[in-house]
């Protein structure tokens, strides 16, 4: 298994995600620039400029038609094939997670505590100018008394709910038509939730924690299916469309590893089997923590992100087909 590693960031990568057919693969990072590749040849196909320093979180809708990146104290949206700015929507404080919903119609983002501000979770309906424009983030859901900074989302089944995680490992399911109310709550995590992805069919979702776990929950209920224990903080985790398998990215962070070798920070990619809870195989590559990971959305390859400025695309060997477990 050969991979492609492309150098188009500066700096550390926040994100990776390919798109519904997954012929691309969108990065951004903490620079200014996320960055669009064909990922079946690594080729650059351009970037999408902003003017804040460091882009935490990038999404791409449905169709493809747009994409969508937050920081700084804005969120913007991009036609995803010419690169022209749609929308800059002012946000107030930083912003850390953005999400398209199924239909595209509606963006999800939340903002981190800063200046005596609240971290605040809002959806926008594009559609409507007034949300778009109103520099007070005036969407037709906007939560302001959230106590706790969300670092991670995802949009449940039908646009109807959505799951955060936050700093203190705590996940909750809300409902889009009632702001503030909490559906169910889950607090199955000891360390702040670093990701959440979902499964193709949206009947589950996993989440990486820097607990040094990974955890499988029912999208509805939010009850806790599987544990994948890890040996060290968990950055990313991602569900295979096409097999039981489960991959995990993280690593020791930068400022504790002492030494250049890729073992000392433990910067491999991790598969374990979904139902039986073990880890079956390790990938090396990156030269440090991986920060971003995500399944091709045919299963049969990854990407990941690192703090080394690397996103690396892999393929899968027939080997792991072959593979019973």
């Amino acid at each position: 298994m050969r991979p492609l590693a492309l150098h188009g960031h500066s700096r550390a990568l926040t994100r990776v995600r390919f798109n519904k057919e997954g012929d691309l693969i969108f990065s951004a990072a903490k620079d200014s620039s996320p960055v669009v590749w064909h990922s079946s040849t690594g080729q650059r196909i351009g970037n999408y400029d902003t003017n804040i320093g460091v882009v935490w979180d990038l999404d791409v809708d449905y169709a493809t038609t747009q994409v969508a990146a937050g920081g700084s104290e804005f969120l913007f949206i991009w036609d995803a094939e010419t690169g022209k700015t749609l929308h800059q929507i002012e946000t107030q404080n930083s912003t850390r997670c953005c999400a398209y919903s199924f239909s595209g119609q509606q963006v999800l983002y939340t903002t981190d505590s800063t200046m005596k501000l609240l971290p605040k979770i809002c959806v926008v309906d594009l559609r409507d100018p007034k949300q778009i424009e109103a520099p007070s983030n005036s969407g037709y859901y906007h939560e302001e008394s959230v106590n706790e900074k969300p670092s991670a989302v995802i949009w449940g089944p039908l646009d109807k709910t959505f799951i955060t995680g936050n700093e203190k490992g705590v996940i909750k399911r809300w409902d889009i038509r009632k702001p503030g109310e909490i559906l169910t709550k889950s607090e199955e995590n000891t360390g702040a939730i670093t990701d959440l992805q979902g499964y193709h069919d949206c009947t589950m979702f996993i989440s990486s924690s820097k607990d040094c776990t990974a955890k499988l929950f029912d999208i509805e209920s939010l009850e806790k299916i599987k544990t994948y224990q890890s040996d060290r903080p968990v950055n990313s985790a991602a569900i295979s469309p096409l097999r039981e398998h489960i991959v995990l990215g993280g690593g020791q962070e930068a400022s504790e590893v002492t030494t250049t070798a890729q073992q000392s920070g433990k910067f491999e990619a991790q598969f374990y089997h979904m139902i039986y809870e073990e880890e079956f195989a390790r990938v090396k590559g990156h030269f440090g923590p991986i920060n971003t990971i995500a399944f091709h959305p045919d299963g049969r390859g990854y990407a990941s992100g690192s703090e080394d400025g690397y996103v690396r695309i892999h393929r899968f060997d027939p080997k792991y087909f072959e593979y019973e477990g």
